[in-house]
C-alpha cells in the first residue's frame, strides 16, 4: 500500500469537526480515503490556541485533541527547513499561519488540503479543494 501523505490546513480540521457541510465532495473523500495519511501542522495547533485566546475561534484544547484523534492525524512538527522555506516565499498571503503552512507543505513536498483561494497562487503547491 502506498502511503499518501497529506497536510491538512487549520480550517479543515474546524470545518471536519463543527461544520463538515462547509467540505467539499473531494475534501470528505481524502479526510475518508484510509489510504491517505493526514497530517496537521503543529503552527496549526498553535493558531488554534492564539485564535480561540483571542475570541477569533471557540475550540477547545480538549476538542482539537479529540478532532486529531477522531481523524487519525499525524501531527507534523515546524522544523528549521520549514521556516528557511518562508524566506523563499512571495507574499501572496498575508496570514502567517497560513504562509508557514504553505511553506511547510512545499518544504515537505507534500499536497495541501485547504479552501483557501489564494492558496492556490503559489507556485509548486498541489492544492486539494
Amino acid at each position: 500500500m502506498v502511503e499518501v501523505r497529506v497536510l491538512l490546513d487549520t480550517a479543515i480540521l474546524i470545518y471536519a469537526v463543527e461544520s463538515p457541510e462547509r467540505l467539499t465532495k473531494r475534501a470528505t473523500t481524502v479526510l475518508e480515503n484510509a489510504q491517505n495519511v493526514l497530517e496537521l501542522s503543529a503552527i496549526s495547533l498553535s493558531e488554534i490556541a492564539i485564535k480561540t485566546a483571542l475570541g477569533k475561534l471557540r475550540v477547545s484544547a480538549a476538542v482539537a485533541r479529540q478532532a486529531v484523534a477522531a481523524l487519525n492525524i499525524r501531527i507534523l512538527p515546524y522544523t528549521a527547513n520549514h521556516a528557511f522555506q518562508l524566506f523563499d516565499l512571495p507574499l501572496h498571503h498575508a496570514d502567517p499561519f497560513d504562509r508557514q503552512i504553505i511553506a511547510q507543505a512545499l518544504s515537505e513536498k507534500i499536497p495541501i488540503l485547504a479552501s483557501d483561494e489564494k492558496f492556490s497562487l503559489y507556485k509548486g503547491l498541489k492544492l486539494i479543494w
